[in-house]
């Protein structure tokens, strides 16, 4: 490495520690300006960072352990998801069922079933208060031990959560490496998402979950590639019991065995044997919450997301606008249930008429579907496009990366008091992401290289 460059280096990572630094311990969510002055300033440092092609592997993952433990002792500020962690994980620590209650319930009669209840409802809001909780068993394990290790602080509770999520991203950075190894891609691609300052912000600064998920994903996606297929069930359903979102793509690996396969009858048997260790691992994961009631509150939990809420979202806002102007009135409930709908008919598509022979070809379809599913949504909210950027690494696509730059623009909205989106900031958003889409698709010929 030239002087010059290590330098570079230096000063870039400097920089870096610093934007991070006051990302974590000095900015509110309503500071939208601020909070797009730093982004923008950690991306530009990222894209920098990267482009510095004599720094050692061990020094990109000496930065990228770093970058995330400037936050270890900071209370997220933008997002309050994690007081509904804490709360959930406490009271299975109590011995209640946290799917078969609302901290809004308990509140409501002056009960309080766990340490600093109050505090705990104050922080997570009346919306996410009144709703069942939705996050899978193995999500709840993790909540459970920040619990077990700190069920009297919040901060110790958040620290014990933000390890696990650091955890996490060492294991993907673990066997992805591997993974692109197999796939004879660069090996430095993973750090597309290890050192992106959305992953490093959106995780374990705002402790949402997605590495625990892609942890299993990618480790999957490894043994699948190792033809160890009831491994990769396994972790598969071990993803969908962290985030429900890789149930998606079952239908996506019919190919990968039935024409991997000397004999039709043989893969035929493989997929329903892949199918039955995914299905059964599932349900020996709900297993210890499971009761009618659960069934029936869980459902209508998920079911909120396509019938309520509306957040960053694409084509569903023009859907939303055309039914204003011809009925006169939202019409989320139905546009909700055809989403669904629209998403399998996609993924079907992918199924039965795209090549997904090849690993890089099943991940790409993955990509792809998740992608449509995204894009059609009725919420968008940033951190879910962190299984599209893991995807991405493995694939020719780029534009998860631009999307995880401008899906910044969503945050405006909690500028306001109370929230309000700013519509032409999410078209400036869609316009920017749909553009690049384009120009990947029919002009560049994508590439990471």
């Amino acid at each position: 490495m030239s002087l010059l460059k290590k330098y570079n280096f230096i000063i870039l990572t400097f920089v870096s520690i610093c934007f991070y630094t006051i990302f974590a311990y000095s900015l509110e969510r309503t500071e939208f300006y601020k909070l797009l002055v730093l982004w923008i300033g950690l991306f530009g440092s990222f894209y920098f960072l990267l482009q510095n092609k004599q720094t050692s592997f061990k020094n990109w993952v000496a930065i990228a352990i770093l970058f995330r433990l400037i936050f270890l002792f900071a209370i997220p500020n933008l997002s309050q998801d994690f007081y509904r962690f804490i709360w959930d994980g406490r009271m299975i620590l109590e011995g209640f069922n946290p799917y078969l209650s609302l901290p809004q319930t308990f509140i409501e009669q002056n009960n309080a079933p766990i340490l600093q209840a109050t505090e705990l409802y104050k922080g997570m809001g009346q919306l996410n208060g009144s709703h069942y909780t939705n996050y899978p068993p193995i999500n709840q394990l993790c909540f459970l031990l920040a619990a077990l290790f700190s069920k009297h602080s919040i901060l110790g509770s958040v620290i014990i959560m933000r390890i696990l999520i650091i955890l996490a991203d060492i294991g993907i950075l673990y066997f992805g490496k591997k993974l692109l190894k197999k796939l004879q891609l660069p090996v430095h691609n993973i750090f597309l998402y290890i050192l992106n300052p959305f992953v490093i912000i959106e995780f374990t600064g705002n402790l949402h979950f997605e590495p625990v998920m892609l942890f299993f994903l990618v480790w999957s996606l490894y043994k699948l590639q190792q033809q160890k297929w009831i491994w990769a069930g396994v972790l598969l359903a071990c993803a969908v019991s962290v985030k429900l979102i890789p149930l998606l793509f079952l239908p996506l690996f019919y190919q990968w065995f039935i024409k991997n396969d000397i004999s039709y009858i043989t893969g035929i048997k493989k997929l329903i044997g892949f199918y039955t260790v995914v299905l059964l691992t599932i349900a020996i994961t709900f297993l210890p919450f499971f009761s009618i009631e659960f069934m029936t509150n869980y459902s209508n939990s998920v079911g909120l997301w396509f019938r309520n809420f509306e957040f960053n979202a694409s084509f569903y806002y023009i859907a939303r606008e055309v039914g204003y102007l011809f009925r006169g009135y939202n019409e989320i409930a139905i546009i909700g249930k055809m989403i669904p709908i629209l998403t399998i008919s996609f993924l079907l598509i992918l199924t039965f008429f795209r090549r997904n022979i090849s690993a890089i070809q099943l991940i790409t379809a993955m990509l792809l579907g998740l992608s449509f599913y995204y894009f059609i949504s009725t919420t968008m909210h940033p951190w879910y496009i962190g299984t599209l950027l893991i995807l991405s690494v493995f694939t020719k696509y780029c534009y998860p990366l631009v999307w995880s730059f401008v899906i910044i623009l969503s945050y405006q909205a909690y500028a306001n008091i109370p929230w309000k989106e700013n519509l032409w900031l999410i078209a400036l958003e869609y316009a920017i992401l749909y553009s690049f889409i384009i120009w990947e698709l029919s002009i560049k010929k994508p590439t990471h290289n």
